[in-house]
């Protein structure tokens, strides 16, 4: 805990109002007293805790882990070394060698061509439920129909000289019965009863 001056100064203050000048020196004396014994058992802790790790054997493993990672032992200080001659090295002196020559850049080699439709399965192929076979149904209709819509765009484009395409008549969706009106928001005040205030 680190106080400053100030603070101190702050905190005997206080304690000098709300103490008092006679209890004063006698709080002093047993806070320093209760102090003494907190910081001689956390001494009697870590040593302690220095002479359990010396009997299980932790300190040893901890001065081997210490010995594996020096840069020195790992080759790590050649490397360094390595890299400081580069870094001060300058291709424009006259004792320098040639420059080398750039690498070939280096290029992904080319994709192989990606097949340009799924292979079709054949129904026969695999037993499928009757669900399944109305959903292929579907898709295939779907597919027919969509094939059908690009042909006919395809005429379209290739031929604007001739009469445009009819375009087929959107079926208007039926007339359906009024919705009720929403619900108003917020509180309805009950209006009261005829005569029922006039009893009393």
């Amino acid at each position: 805990m680190d106080l400053s001056w100030s603070e101190l100064l702050v905190v005997g203050i206080v304690a000098l109002i709300f103490i008092g000048p006679k209890d004063l020196p006698g709080m002093f004396r047993e806070l320093g007293r209760f102090m003494a014994k907190v910081r001689a058992m956390g001494r009697d802790f870590s040593r302690a805790m220095d002479q359990a790790a010396k009997e299980s054997g932790v300190k040893d493993v901890a001065n081997d882990l210490r010995k594996v990672t020096n840069p020195k032992a790992m080759g790590l200080d050649a490397m360094r070394n390595a890299a400081d001659k580069f870094e001060k090295w300058d291709p424009m002196k006259p004792g320098a060698s040639a420059a080398p020559k750039p690498a070939a850049p280096l290029t992904p080699p080319p994709m192989p061509p990606m097949p340009t439709a799924a292979p079709a399965v054949t129904p026969a192929a695999t037993p499928v439920g009757p669900a399944t076979a109305a959903l292929a149904e579907k898709v295939a209709a779907k597919r027919a129909a969509s094939a059908e819509t690009v042909a006919k765009l395809r005429e379209a484009k290739a031929a604007p000289a001739k009469a445009p395409v009819a375009a087929k008549p959107v079926a208007e969706p039926a007339p359906t019965a009024e919705a009720p009106a929403p619900k108003r928001g917020g509180r309805v005040r009950k209006k009261p009863a005829a005569g029922a205030g006039e009893d009393a």
